[in-house]
């Protein structure tokens, strides 16, 4: 089994629940961890014998583009997406933080993890 993954990819976005989190955006930080069976011999060196973590990345960036008011929405339609396209996945791991989230209190992030085994 491989895991490919990104760890912190930062987008600026206007999700959240309150208009005010809509206009003005926040910083939010983006993991995301595949795991697949490789079908092919990786000492080929091919990148399509696995799963490009660049396109992960796309994925991520069109999805955090859409404003949504809840993160588990935002963390839905990114898996979403990845299960789509890379079929051959068998388990996905997707958090999104919220950072500096408007609260009374200081808090650095918030956070929803939403995972897909098959």
């Amino acid at each position: 089994m491989i895991e490919v993954a990104l760890h912190e990819a930062e987008f600026f976005a206007r999700h959240g629940y309150y208009r005010v989190e809509q206009d003005l955006g926040n910083r939010f930080l983006v993991d995301i961890a595949v795991s697949f069976k490789p079908a092919e011999n990786l000492n080929e060196d091919n990148l399509l014998h696995t799963l490009n973590y660049e396109r992960l990345h796309q994925i991520a960036e069109a999805e955090m583009a859409v404003p949504r008011k809840l993160l588990e929405t935002v963390a839905q339609g990114i898996l979403d997406q990845i299960r789509a396209e890379f079929g051959f996945a068998e388990a996905i791991k997707v958090q999104v933080r919220k950072l500096n989230p408007p609260l009374k209190g200081q808090v650095k992030a918030s956070s929803v993890t939403i995972t897909y085994q098959k």
